[in-house]
């Protein structure tokens, strides 16, 4: 059961968002990443969102990257396409990178799409660090996701804090936003055997007035915006790869400069803010819950879990996870397009289908309507396509039909959904209901399988 059907009241529903953030180190992604998206939570997951930071960027990667998907985007679609979530959009600059996904239900009502970046590294000219955002409306409510790579090393503190409020200068943030990513702040003054003495004892507490952003958070009015779980987890930094031992490098010298081993600290993390403040809860003294109180559409954010999983080791972070409810009366319950399927469909005749538009948006000629074999990653994962109407678009209420060839059909029976693209929106904005394709009379007369069909089956 979807986070959507449970916790209404008052026509409220629950949706379930689960983040992650992870400096990978420019490693390649490990065989399985199920557990770090904890896959078979009750009630599902409506929407992740990963961040990522160091993903492999040199000049040669990079190109290729943005020709097709990167190794680590290629993972997490094979990974959650089978569970029914669809790719809606990513943002990357060099080695930040951010990706959302949502349950192909939801994909009607998140609109506006938004993806925007700002450097900060190398005085702005290379995108080595600097935030990368994407915001959309869901459910009439606007959502922005904030991913961040701030300056490394102890020292630079205060440059952290000015870098964020230049990416938040820079960039447009509305009602509910969620600030996460590399940090990069330290725990100051305490020595590494004080430090490894209280990791080791599970005594977090004991270190969480010598965090920086902690400290910060009590003299700098933009933090005091934002709220943040409990840091009941082991610092995220330094490890040793593929160990969950903090860093053991031994002191080594070079051109005279002598090297020491990084102290532990919660350089990864994940905040959030709603706009108006956030009001008190009833339990004053909790840091995970808060809420608008719009009359017409409140809305409120709990968080679930805040948490990192040491078992992944290709970098010397450890990922971090939250999970949170959001919850929100909808403000938008209608889908823009219906889409409906004619008769039978198999490669054997041409297949038809029609589409209405339900409500004024900014349509194209150029939108297109896909067929998607139930378990397609992103939009672009297509079977086959057909432009929209394109001698004028189509008016409001007007039933529009459209026809498939027979000869861009898949061949091998399976079920399917049609989904309309909106250039203008950049995403899916609606889908017929799932129908079967049959099998055609040539996959049966030649006695067909998946594998020989060039790419008709997938």
């Amino acid at each position: 059961m979807s986070a959507q059907n449970v916790g209404s009241r008052n026509g409220h529903q629950a949706f379930r968002l689960h983040m992650v953030t992870w400096n990978v180190g420019t490693a390649e992604p490990p065989a399985d990443v199920r557990s770090l998206l904890q896959l078979d939570p009750q009630p599902a997951t409506d929407l992740f969102v990963i961040g990522l930071q160091e993903v492999n960027a040199t000049p040669v990667r990079y190109i290729t990257d943005l020709i097709s998907e990167d190794s680590w985007s290629h993972l997490l679609m094979d990974t959650l396409a089978p569970m029914g979530y669809i790719k809606v959009t990513s943002v990357r600059m060099q080695g930040l990178l951010l990706i959302l996904f949502a349950k192909q239900v939801h994909l009607p009502f998140i609109r506006d799409i938004q993806s925007t970046y700002t450097r900060t590294g190398l005085f702005g000219y290379w995108g080595n660090k600097g935030g990368v955002s994407v915001r959309f409306s869901f459910y009439g409510h606007m959502l922005c996701f904030l991913n961040c790579h701030l300056a490394a090393h102890m020292n630079y503190a205060l440059q952290r804090m000015d870098e964020f409020e230049y990416i938040l200068d820079r960039q447009d943030f509305d009602m509910v936003v969620f600030w996460f990513g590399d940090l990069n702040f330290r725990i100051a003054d305490h020595g590494m055997h004080f430090l490894r003495s209280s990791i080791n004892n599970g005594r977090f507490n004991l270190l969480w007035n010598k965090d920086q952003l902690t400290m910060m958070k009590k003299k700098e009015p933009i933090l005091q915006e934002f709220e943040e779980g409990p840091l009941c987890f082991k610092p995220t930094y330094k490890f040793d790869r593929f160990s969950e031992t903090y860093d053991t490098r031994p002191p080594w010298t070079w051109f005279g400069f002598i090297g020491k081993k990084r102290k532990p600290a919660w350089t990864d993390r994940i905040l959030w803010r709603i706009k108006p403040k956030a009001i008190e809860t009833e339990d004053e003294n909790s840091s995970t819950s808060s809420s608008v109180d719009d009359d017409e559409y409140p809305i409120k954010v709990t968080q679930d879990m805040y948490t990192c999983d040491v078992s992944y080791g290709v970098s010397d972070h450890k990922p971090v996870i939250a999970t949170f409810s959001l919850e929100m009366r909808k403000k938008v319950e209608t889908p823009l397009v219906t889409l409906t399927v004619e008769g039978h469909w198999s490669a054997d005749e041409d297949a038809t289908f029609t589409y209405t538009i339900l409500e004024n948006f900014e349509s194209s000629t150029w939108d297109w309507i896909g067929l998607y074999k139930i378990g397609f990653k992103s939009a672009s994962d297509y079977s086959t396509f057909a432009w929209v109407k394109d001698d004028e678009v189509a008016a409001n209420g007007e039933v529009v039909t459209v026809q498939m060839s027979k000869n861009e059909l898949p061949l091998l029976a399976g079920e399917y959904v049609l989904g309309y693209y909106s250039t203008n929106m950049q995403t899916l904005i609606a889908f017929s209901p799932t129908f079967q394709v049959l099998e055609s009379q040539q996959a049966v007369m030649e006695g067909l399988v998946p594998e020989n069909i060039n790419g008709h089956e997938k």
